[in-house]
């Protein structure tokens, strides 16, 4: 692994250098990664910024949704002067804002069961921050066929949730946690209940130090845990997940095989 930084990265990198659990080689590893950011809003937004502060070397970014007036209170990639603009463009033009040396890959699709497995493939971590439960379902059950860690957060009202999985390594799935979708209406999405906007930014910059942690390879993984924060009673809990020996997507019985159970589910990848 090349450790050839220049003046300039030394500069930019230094603090993370500075830690004995980064160091030159660790952000050497940060430079070679790549992470496919799912949904550029509210909590995407927190998330592309600071993996490309953090010096990420490849990010991908899929969002088939556009700038609008309602995302500013939350969605702080984007801004006034941007509206009308593709939301994946928007996040790319602030990411590299903060570092050109950065490699932006935004993807202006509708994320389906066609190319979710072409699209993750390509990344070596992959981030849910999407706001639909077909699209959350559609990329935990890619994740799952494409062996890639997966690292997902969720926001509603003054609550968010967060946790990684990696059932290729021995941990549960997103189904191990949730076995299907709820019925439709059942869950209310943030156009209907609302979001404050900074616990949207608190739970896509956890997403991010998440990332980084995976990649560096330190600390406790969040790995079969689940984080759950009550941003009105300033309260975190900490929740054990195990695998489910009976789920369909990564026990020793699982049926799923490919993503064909996803035809006539998909959903758009707007962000929180």
């Amino acid at each position: 692994m090349s450790l050839d930084f220049n003046e300039e990265e030394i500069v930019r990198y230094s603090r993370h250098i500075l830690l004995a659990e980064v160091g030159g080689a660790g952000q050497a590893r940060l430079r070679n990664a790549s992470v496919l950011v799912v949904g550029a809003g509210g909590l995407g937004s927190p998330l592309v910024l600071y993996l490309a502060a953090a010096g990420v070397g490849r990010i991908g970014i899929v969002d088939d949704d556009v700038v609008e007036l309602s995302n500013l209170q939350r969605q702080v990639a984007h801004t006034t002067a941007r509206l009308g603009v593709a939301k994946v463009e928007s996040a790319a033009t602030a990411a590299r804002a903060i570092n050109p040396n950065v490699r932006l890959e935004p993807h202006r699709v509708r994320l389906s069961a066609a190319n979710a497995l072409g699209l993750i493939g390509q990344y070596d971590i992959v981030c849910d921050g999407s706001d639909n439960f077909p699209t959350r379902f559609l990329v935990a059950d890619a994740c799952v066929l494409a062996r890639r860690t997966l690292v997902s957060a969720a926001v509603l009202r003054f609550e968010g949730q967060l946790s990684v999985f990696k059932p290729h390594a021995g941990g549960p799935c997103y189904r191990c946690l949730y076995a299907a979708p709820p019925p439709p209406g059942m869950v209310p999405s943030c156009s209907e209940a609302g979001i404050l906007g900074a616990v949207a930014g608190v739970m896509g910059t956890l997403q991010a130090t998440e990332v980084l942690k995976e990649i560096l390879a330190i600390g406790e993984s969040m790995a079969g845990r689940l984080l759950i924060w009550d941003a009105l009673a300033s309260r975190f809990r900490d929740v054990r997940l195990r695998p489910d020996p009976h789920c369909v997507a990564c026990g020793p019985n699982a049926t799923l095989h490919d993503l064909s159970a996803h035809k006539n589910s998909e959903g758009p990848t707007c962000g929180t």
